[in-house]
């Protein structure tokens, strides 16, 4: 009995993918990464832009929300998700 978490994608990471969400089916809860992964591999350029590739982590290039909760008020990356949960995230702009 699967069900779908609902994810937004905002700024670049929208650009990315061309379109705002995406609906993410989930057999059971996954870790906030594992899903966050999931969700890269739907493009190429959202990979890109979302996983940071020497730390293989999303969190240098995003912020990311779960049910409007930022994950480092949550358990970070271990944040489980299950269906009917909403996952923002968020672009980090960095300067230099």
């Amino acid at each position: 009995m699967g069900s779908t978490v609902k994810v937004r994608l905002l700024g670049v990471f929208r650009k990315a993918l061309g379109k705002e969400s995406l609906q993410v089916k989930v057999e059971r809860p996954l870790s906030a990464i594992h899903l966050i992964l999931k969700v890269a591999e739907f493009s190429p350029e959202l990979k890109r832009v979302l996983i940071d590739p020497e730390l293989g982590d999303p969190r240098p290039n995003a912020l990311i929300l779960i049910n409007g909760r930022e994950i480092s008020a949550l358990d970070g990356l271990e944040t489980l998700i299950k269906g009917g949960d909403e996952v923002v995230l968020i672009p980090v702009t960095h300067g230099g």
